[in-house]
């Protein structure tokens, strides 16, 4: 899918999965690089950041947007070509917050505004800005996550949260992945844009990096929490099962002088004491249960019931 919109002498190009028909044309309107029009092709497996004189080329990865967009993958590629005045951003499936500022973008060209800015640096940096925004969005829904995980850990139901917690281990690591080199990327950013685009779009990489680096910190802040909550309830855990299995073991100490005196009491000798005696079964019981109290009571005196 193509798409061209121009807000006053910005052009900004939108390509999904794009075809070698669309490529070649992009390559002979703007001048790219065969190099650069072969990678748009198909999705690159790192990060990557490649200057030329009048435009610059980024290549970065984010994690799916779960809760907004159900995708198989666990992270999507998103391509950008600056130039002085066009942009071109290319993708291979749909990406939620790129169509709202598609949106947002139409909007300011039919009302003829500039939020836009001079060229297409600013453009560059909206697109960033609203990505990790909506990045940021989706951690706050993590958090909610772990919140939900962890009154559940405290109301009793620690073995149903070793799935959930994995789960969003898994959703923590993926964010972890996909961002991990996007600091270095945009610090790499400043030489091209400020060459492209004068020293005081310095400010505007920088204002990125911030982005980043909030995000980045709810990440760690959420990962640090995760493990917190993974120690409190693998350890509520265990206690749990150490009771259970203090109780199993009382139950079967209390039982074995009653299977024990059972068992003398029931083989088949000539000698046997009390048997054929009268009230003989009465006896044999009072003695069972007199030995299962001495038992009971000598692990409430060792506290161990």
């Amino acid at each position: 899918m193509f798409t061209r919109q121009t807000h006053g002498e910005i052009t900004w190009i939108d390509v999904v999965s794009p075809t070698h028909d669309e490529i070649r044309d992009l390559m002979q309107e703007f001048s790219l690089d065969p190099m650069i029009a072969d990678e748009l092709i198909i999705p690159s497996l790192r990060n990557r950041v490649d200057a030329r004189d009048d435009y610059f080329y980024v290549v970065l990865h984010f994690p799916t947007f779960k809760h907004l967009h159900a995708i198989a993958s666990t992270s999507l590629e998103l391509d950008f070509i600056v130039g002085k005045n066009w942009i071109i951003t290319t993708r291979y499936v749909e990406i939620d917050p790129l169509h709202q500022f598609s949106r947002i973008f139409e909007m300011e060209t039919m009302l003829d505004r500039r939020n836009m800015g001079k060229h297409t640096g600013y453009v560059f940096y909206y697109m960033l800005s609203e990505l990790y925004k909506m990045l940021f969005d989706e951690l706050t829904n993590i958090n909610m996550r772990l919140d939900a995980a962890e009154d559940r850990i405290f109301e009793g139901f620690e073995k149903e949260m070793v799935q959930e917690l994995s789960n969003i281990s898994r959703d923590l690591l993926n964010y972890s992945q996909a961002l991990d080199n996007h600091d270095a990327m945009l610090q790499s950013l400043e030489t091209p844009g400020v060459a492209l685009f004068g020293y005081e779009y310095a400010r505007s990489v920088r204002s990125i990096s911030g982005e980043y680096a909030r995000l980045a910190s709810a990440i760690k802040s959420n990962r640090e929490s995760l493990a917190e909550l993974r120690e409190t309830n693998n350890s509520l855990l265990n206690t749990k099962q150490n009771e259970i299995m203090k109780i199993f073991t009382i139950m079967a100490f209390l039982t074995f002088p009653l299977s024990l005196i059972a068992a003398i009491f029931g083989m088949n000798t000539a000698a046997a004491p009390i048997i054929g005696q009268k009230w003989d079964f009465w006896i044999i019981v009072g003695i069972m249960l007199a030995s299962a109290l001495i038992f009971f009571s000598y692990f409430r005196y060792k506290k161990w019931i």
